[in-house]
């Protein structure tokens, strides 16, 4: 008797101790709420690198809705608030950047919806996993207001270039859009907290139809588009009982 009872003590001890975990009963809502913030990356006419431009990067922060559809899928309601601010004089190469020196700010309030799929189908942490990749896609819009400044460009410099030249005559006669249509495309990952509560972590592209949002084009690089993406780290409470008879948090 004394062995079968050390036998089903160390059972316990095996359970307990164990490293991923599981919601006993569990009763969470299927709507969640989040929080986020990080960075807001330019990629334009304006930075030479197409990754953007990490050196006039802004703040961003934002909020969200989701209802979870399944374990693997959920449709996200996104705002976010911030800037996209770039500037050619902040690159000494290529040497003509700081002739052309044009700069642009924006504030921007960006709404999307968003499809999210939980790549290990552990949207209500189903499985116990501890961390939780997504992938997410949609479409939206983002609300701009452009200020461009070419103040400072160089026509000495530029003399003999009546591409730029013409295309920066004709770039000022042109209003920049007040918004932009944007497609998101993004992942990131989840790691759980509590049965209720996450730490979350994401890059968000958006991809965008104009070559406005910086308020330069023709006087620039008209073939190509401009964009922006986010980094961002965020909470997700869920709402809901935690399980429905108060069973404490079980490891295995």
């Amino acid at each position: 008797m004394q062995q079968r009872i050390h036998s089903f003590t160390f059972i316990i001890l095996f359970i307990v101790t164990g490293t991923s975990y599981t919601w006993a009963q569990n009763a969470l809502s299927k709507w969640q709420v989040g929080v986020n913030g990080g960075i807001l990356i330019y990629q334009g006419d304006l930075t030479p690198s197409d990754i953007g431009s990490y050196s006039t990067m802004k703040p961003v922060v934002g909020v969200y809705v989701s209802r979870v559809l399944n374990p693997s899928f959920l449709l996200r309601t996104n705002i976010a608030f911030g800037k996209l601010y770039g500037n050619d004089a902040s690159y000494d190469i290529p040497s003509w950047r700081k002739e052309r020196n044009f700069t642009f700010t924006s504030p921007m309030l960006e709404i999307s919806e968003l499809l999210v799929w939980n790549m290990y189908s552990n949207n209500g942490n189903e499985l116990g996993k501890r961390f939780s990749p997504y992938l997410f896609a949609g479409a939206g819009i983002s609300l701009i207001n452009v200020s461009r400044d070419y103040s400072r460009f160089n026509n000495t410099y530029f003399a003999t270039n009546t591409k730029i030249l013409n295309g920066l005559s004709n770039d000022i006669k042109r209003t920049p859009p007040r918004a932009a249509l944007i497609i998101p495309l993004g992942i990131g990952t989840e790691i759980y907290l509590i049965p209720k509560l996450s730490l979350t972590a994401e890059t968000n592209f958006r991809y965008t139809f104009t070559d406005y949002l910086d308020g330069f084009s023709l006087a620039a690089n008209p073939e190509k588009k401009d964009f922006y993406h986010s980094h961002t780290v965020g909470l997700l409470y869920r709402f809901g009982k935690s399980n429905e008879v108060g069973c404490p948090v079980i490891k295995h």
